[in-house]
């Protein structure tokens, strides 16, 4: 087994637009992307689905209840994750506090989260990993429903999302994501020890992209992840999320030979949750740049 510690570089939300599923999929071929998350119910990933299949990539459910675009399944199958019109709250924040007060049905989750996997299953594809739109499988709930898509469909590696901040929100997120890395260890779930794009989610310019690939090898971790959110610029669907990323920017980053240059400079071999299964590394609960957990629209990122 090679000495080299394992950088995975996912992108998240595959499948959200034409745009941001073009970038993800030219920065595998061209820059450092190795893996991502897709997001079933969002309008492009039927069109992409193959061409997600044939490349190559680490694959993993983006799964959802959180956003702009609809369930799999009816309004009418799962009630208490929708509002009058069908439609999931847009943030986390709506559905924490939902959570929070009892109002989830803990079956509506596994009935939405199994037919999301199902699309995915359908399309072809293996997955490597598990991981949810706006982080919500921090929250216990979202998580024990996650540990049984990944027991049912045999997945053996979860993203644990960290934050390095001190607001109200990062000190949450790195209360979770401490019991998450404690309870997926015991399901048996992999995870880097080590990983940042929650506090930067949607920002990781070129610039910011090298200084976070410098201090996740600061660490010496022997596996770390770096999420981001590229999308190419022109891209009119994308109007409709209105999250202030700079998809463009992260997309340049990623196929930067600078950027590829950092990763080389850091001692770390690319590659993809797969990879990290493989090496049966347990799920590190510790602080650092493994401290923490990922953000979205103002805290919990997509």
């Amino acid at each position: 087994m090679t000495s080299e510690p394992l950088l995975i570089v996912n992108c998240d939300d595959f499948g959200l637009t034409p745009g941001v599923c073009e970038a993800i999929l030219r920065s595998h071929e061209k820059g450092v992307a190795t893996s991502t998350s897709a997001l079933v119910n969002a309008p492009a990933f039927s069109a992409y689905a193959e061409a997600l299949v044939s490349s190559g990539m680490g694959v993993g459910a983006h799964l959802c209840v959180v956003g702009e675009d609809p369930p799999i399944l009816s309004a009418q199958e799962v009630p208490s994750l929708v509002d009058a019109q069908g439609r999931f709250p847009l943030s986390w924040k709506t559905f924490m506090i939902r959570a929070a007060t009892g109002r989830i049905d803990p079956a509506d989750l596994r009935a939405e989260f199994a037919a999301q996997l199902e699309v995915m299953l359908a399309a072809g594809l293996t997955l490597t990993h598990i991981d949810s739109h706006q982080n919500l499988h921090l929250w216990p709930e979202v998580s024990t429903a996650l540990f049984e898509c990944a027991e049912l469909h045999d997945i053996g590696a979860l993203r644990l999302t960290r934050s390095k901040g001190w607001s109200p929100t990062s000190l949450g997120v790195r209360t979770l994501s401490a019991l998450l890395a404690k309870r997926s260890h015991r399901a048996g779930l992999v995870s880097p020890e080590a990983s940042l794009g929650l506090d930067e989610a949607g920002h990781l310019h070129r610039g910011a992209m090298i200084a976070a690939i410098a201090r996740l090898g600061s660490t010496s971790p022997a596996t770390a992840e770096l999420a981001t959110h590229p999308g190419l610029s022109e891209d009119p669907e994308r109007a409709r999320y209105e999250w202030g990323y700079e998809w463009a920017e992260e997309f340049a980053a990623l196929c930067h030979p600078a950027v590829s240059e950092a990763v080389q400079r850091a001692g770390f071999r690319l590659g993809n949750f797969a990879d990290l299964v493989a090496m049966q590394l347990p799920v590190n609960a510790g602080d650092g740049l493994g401290r923490g957990a990922e953000g979205e629209r103002g805290a919990i990122s997509s």
